[in-house]
């Protein structure tokens, strides 16, 4: 994946690198790599799994978002005195795009950690024999707000088919390649060379590489089908 550019130290070194490469960020946060264990384990019950799932987003979003939300400074009055204080702007909210169904549980808990957000839902499906993806529920915005900043979140990051299918969807109303970020837990190199072939700096925030797909298209040693092990069927 020759125009792939791999980061483990987040913005500071991010600056630095070209922009016309897309960019994959694995952060080395142990808590990262608590829960990508937790989700691999298939004695891992429903609920645990899907608490996992949200843990790991929660914590994939918090790295994503440094440096890139809007903020508002002022000055406020604190018990002591006045204070200098910044804020995350909430008037340009962060659209929350999870792809259904397993991007739901990825998703949960982004509202925790992003004071303002939107949410669009998006389902994809993808075919069991061709591999290819069909869109069945589409809940985006006909157009984005100028300067809107999107993350899409999707489990799985496998053939590309699906996340490709979405990010395209997204480009039609607006959104260019910086715009967005993908967030995933697990990713392979087949979905990585396509995003990287069709997004040029485009960020995608992975808990982890697997090496490789298997003829099914499902990601080996993985962790099985997210949405089932999320929802229990």
């Amino acid at each position: 994946m020759d125009s792939v550019t791999m980061n483990s130290h987040m913005a500071t070194e991010e600056k630095s690198i070209s922009e016309d490469r897309m960019l994959v960020f694995v952060p080395p946060h142990p808590l990262i790599k608590h829960w990508i264990s937790v989700l691999r384990n298939e004695q891992t019950p429903c609920p645990i799994f899907r608490n996992a799932m949200a843990e790991l987003g929660r914590l994939l979003m918090y790295e994503a978002s440094r440096d890139w939300l809007p903020t508002v400074t002022g000055e406020i009055q604190s018990p002591m005195g006045i204070a200098s204080v910044e804020f995350i702007d909430p008037r340009e909210p962060v659209a929350i795009v999870p792809i259904l169904r397993a991007g739901l549980a990825l998703a949960e808990h982004a509202s925790t950690i992003l004071p303002a957000t939107k949410t669009y839902h998006l389902g994809i499906s993808r075919d069991e024999e061709t591999l290819l993806p069909t869109t069945y529920l589409n809940k985006l915005p006909d157009k984005f707000p100028e300067g809107s900043r999107v993350f899409v979140v999707d489990p799985m990051l496998a053939t590309g088919g699906t996340i490709v299918a979405a990010l395209d969807l997204l480009k039609e109303r607006g959104i260019d390649n910086k715009q967005m970020k993908v967030i995933s837990a697990l990713a392979a190199p087949p979905a990585l060379q396509k995003l990287s072939e069709k997004f040029p700096g485009l960020h995608v925030f992975t808990g982890i590489i697997d090496p490789t797909v298997n003829e099914k298209g499902i990601i080996i040693p993985g962790l099985g089908e997210a949405g089932d092990r999320s929802y229990g069927t």
